[in-house]
């Protein structure tokens, strides 16, 4: 699979404070890519110099199959931008917010209204987009933000922190958006969020930056293996069983009154196999069996160090 954004080196410091120190990224095309980090730990800044924004310190950055240092221009042309404060301007309707878009694009008078009108539909806007966006509610200014920055067809699009300060339903309904621009528009992703679920819910790989450098990348499943305390839980309906069940999984913690074992293991396709070839052998009659690994807030905390903002909402 083509990469859509290759970074070896990225150094970036403001006098002696490192913001990003020597990451290495590589996003496939046609795929969500998520990075995850604490505040200040430099997601902000690796949008902002992957989009142009501001100039690398050092490192060698390719987006849509251009240099970024040599050809800006062409890699302008080829990406979208959603920054975490909306630009849409509340004085203007929605239609007026994407026609002023498509004139920066240098789209033309027909066609900048035909652009803004399918971006209307596409997005559910339609009534919407004859009123002032002053008067949106925060998920429908994110919507009309993110039209915006789809004005231009960019084959990348890189939104930074796109859901923040959004209630749970317009969370979910820019899920939803964002899965269809990659599913039917074929768009490549490039998201920060501070929303665990949200990396778990669209990405395809996931990466944790923490002062300055990656902590840890692979898929949401494989960052869940990298925590302790997965297990397989198995409940039994007779005592006999599971005592013999106890014997054959002399690493399993029972509960006796539940009659259940929870037997540690990391998730994995071959630790599972393992376990169901000892219960085979042993033919054991297990009751039921399910799966428990640990989410991203684990490994969030694990790797960084720090709770994710869902952690300190519960803690406080």
């Amino acid at each position: 699979m083509s990469s859509a954004i290759d970074v070896r080196g990225l150094h970036k410091s403001y006098g002696d404070k490192v913001v990003l120190g020597g990451i290495d990224l590589n996003v496939a095309e046609g795929t969500i890519f998520s990075l995850l980090g604490p505040n200040g730990a430099g997601k902000t800044t690796a949008v902002q110099i992957l989009s142009t924004l501001i100039a690398a310190d050092a490192g060698e950055i390719r987006v849509a199959g251009h240099d970024l240092h040599q050809d800006p221009e062409a890699v302008r042309a080829a990406i979208g931008v959603t920054g975490q404060f909306s630009a849409v301007d509340g004085l203007l309707t929605g239609r007026e917010n994407l026609i002023m878009m498509a004139d920066l694009h240098h789209l033309g008078r027909r066609e900048a209204r035909r652009r803004a009108d399918d971006l209307l539909k596409q997005f559910d806007l339609v009534e919407a987009g004859q009123k002032l966006a002053m008067t949106y509610s925060g998920g429908m200014k994110r919507r009309i933000d993110l039209a915006m920055t789809l004005v231009g067809n960019p084959r990348i699009i890189f939104l930074d922190e796109p859901t923040t300060g959004l209630d749970p339903r317009s969370r979910h309904n820019m899920w939803q958006l964002i899965r269809q621009l990659v599913t039917d528009g074929g768009v490549t992703v490039f998201l920060t969020t501070q929303y665990l679920e949200e990396a778990d819910q669209l990405a395809d790989r996931i990466a944790v930056l923490d002062h300055g450098r990656l902590v840890a990348e692979g898929t949401a499943e494989e960052l869940k293996r990298l925590v302790p305390g997965g297990h397989i839980r198995l409940r039994f309906t007779s005592p006999d069983e599971f005592a013999l069940a106890g014997q054959v999984l002399p690493t399993a913690v029972p509960n006796n009154e539940s009659l259940v074992l929870q037997v540690p293991n990391d998730g994995s396709v071959h630790s599972l196999r393992a376990l169901l070839a000892r219960i085979d052998d042993a033919s054991l009659e297990v009751d039921e069996l399910t799966v428990h690994t640990p989410d991203l807030d684990d490994v969030f905390f694990a790797v960084t160090g720090q709770p994710t903002a869902h952690q300190e909402v519960i803690t406080k």
